[in-house]
């Protein structure tokens, strides 16, 4: 994280109080936003954190979070929201150096959270059907600077099945998972795990069933629910609103 600027390196310039925006490291003025433009030459070389003035205030330019990069994606399909994102990877134990299969890479929300959490000696294998949602999850995993991560690859593995093999992880983020369930488990390494993410019940037990009728082991369905609390001096409570119900999700281990 301390390592010096490079040519083409995402940061984020944050600011005290306004959102972060994320942009490339490079030579010569470039725009940002509808605000003007930026020249970050002399930033190339100097180690991240480095303060510079931009519009007439102080900013710093600093490696972006993942929540930098997720609220940098555009959407076009519906995302798996960070909650479901994270602990997705989590319980399909997707790790730094791991091989991950996805299916169904929609807005490309989910490939990059799992790019960031296979790190630089890590892959991304990302399957989609269609030609539209490929190339707007490109362009979000462009943006977010970990293409050098994550193969994207039009194909319907309902229909075609996964073309990968020894893969540490995959995650389903399909109407059907249960249709994909038997190639994935041909396409695990053994030890290897698969997440699913589905909005409904329907959906969820047929998964469950179906992992288990493979012999995946260690199976697992969760719903997570997040609540914020609004922290005052003497005055802490929950928030009125919360983020209920997205999806569920579902796990197991290949080791049958």
């Amino acid at each position: 994280m301390s390592e010096p600027w490079r040519e083409g390196d995402v940061a984020a310039l944050v600011r005290f109080g306004s959102p972060p925006l994320l942009l490339r490291v490079r030579a010569g003025a470039q725009p940002v936003g509808v605000d003007g433009v930026i020249d970050l030459t002399d930033q190339i070389g100097r180690p991240p954190g480095g303060e510079l003035v931009w519009l007439g205030a102080p900013h710093r330019l600093v490696r972006p979070s993942l929540s930098d990069l997720l609220a940098s994606v555009k959407r076009g399909a519906q995302i798996v929201t960070p909650k479901d994102a994270t602990y997705l990877g989590y319980l399909a134990g997707v790790v730094p150096g791991a091989h991950v299969a996805e299916a169904g890479a929609g807005s490309g929300a989910l490939t990059i959270a799992l790019a960031t959490a296979v790190g630089p000696g890590g892959r991304v294998t990302s399957f989609e059907r269609r030609a539209d949602f490929l190339e707007a999850a490109r362009q979000n995993v462009r943006r977010a600077g970990l293409e050098d991560r994550v193969t994207f690859r039009e194909r319907d593995v309902v229909k075609n099945g996964l073309d990968v093999d020894g893969v540490t992880s995959v995650i389903l983020d399909l109407p059907e998972p249960w249709e994909v369930l038997e190639p994935a488990h041909r396409a695990l390494a053994f030890g290897g795990w698969v997440g699913t993410f589905t909005p409904t019940y329907n959906q969820l037990e047929r998964t469950v069933r179906t992992l288990r009728s493979l012999r995946f082991d260690e199976v697992r369905a969760v719903e997570l629910i997040e609540r914020a609390l609004h922290v005052g001096e003497g005055g802490t409570r929950p928030e009125f609103d919360m983020l209920g119900h997205t999806g569920f999700l579902a796990s197991g281990r290949k080791v049958a």
